[in-house]
């Protein structure tokens, strides 16, 4: 099985319910997140179609078909000779699922991290213990392109984002892992920031390349104290970004 059919099949964000959504929705799907968590904002350019196909594990053919879905919705203008710019961040509940990813950031950053450390070491405990072969795979190849965008925070998010998702879907629980999921979208402008510092995204790798060695050896003691490093280098990065005088700090 391909990578980009594991995706389609095992993702639940990318399962449309009854009526299952070709990769071109999936792909539209996933960039609208992007916007609605504040990876990408208005008056932004797009990375290439090259390097989204990349973080995202799909084909080029694949990422311009999703643009063009949100070009037609008025997310994106795309003209020809330039880059693909985020016109709107109007993300309607087709691509959000009923849930509001902003709306998370109303949270105080100690509260989600508490929430965090609570819920996501049961979720990527299990994952440890239920991990296949393919979701390595994948997990491998995002390693490899985070790797190569170490001078690339947007291209690196992207691909983080799918590296947790991943793990967080292991789980076997639908449910945990969308709620995790929710989680980690917590103040994303802010994370942009924090991974633009030097040598940020090197140590974010670092984490990754940590807990992929521990979910490979299927080891969940060690997954869950892989997690708990990197919880806590998200959490005081955020801290630092936010400053001591942010309401959202406390």
């Amino acid at each position: 099985m391909s990578l980009t059919h594991f995706v389609l099949e095992h993702a639940s964000e990318l399962q449309g319910g009854i009526v299952r959504r070709n990769i071109r929705d999936v792909v539209a799907g996933k960039i609208a997140i992007l916007i609605a968590s504040g990876i990408f904002k208005i008056g932004d350019d797009l990375p290439s179609e090259r390097d989204l196909a990349s973080a995202l594990q799909v084909s080029r053919e694949s990422v311009r078909g999703g643009i063009q879905i949100l070009a037609a919705r008025g997310l994106l203008s795309v003209v020809h000779g330039s880059r693909t710019r985020v016109v709107s961040d109007e993300v309607g509940a087709e691509f959000t699922r009923m849930r509001e990813p902003r709306l998370i950031n109303g949270y105080g950053l100690d509260d989600i991290h508490a929430a965090r450390l609570l819920v996501e070491r049961p979720v990527v405990g299990d994952a440890a213990e239920r991990i296949d072969d393919e979701t390595i795979r994948f997990l491998r190849e995002a390693v490899k392109t985070q790797r190569a965008a170490t001078e690339d925070p947007v291209r690196f998010l992207i691909s983080d984002r799918e590296f947790h998702l991943a793990v967080y879907r292991a789980c076997a629980n639908p449910a945990l892992a969308d709620f995790v999921g929710d989680l980690y979208a917590y103040m994303m402008e802010h994370r942009c920031r924090a991974v633009a510092e030097p040598g940020a995204i090197a140590r974010s790798v670092g984490d990754h390349e940590a807990i992929l060695a521990a979910l490979e050896a299927r080891d969940r003691a060690r997954t869950v104290a892989a997690f708990d490093t990197h919880l806590e280098r998200i959490y005081r990065t955020t801290q630092d970004v936010l400053g001591p005088g942010d309401p959202s700090a406390a």
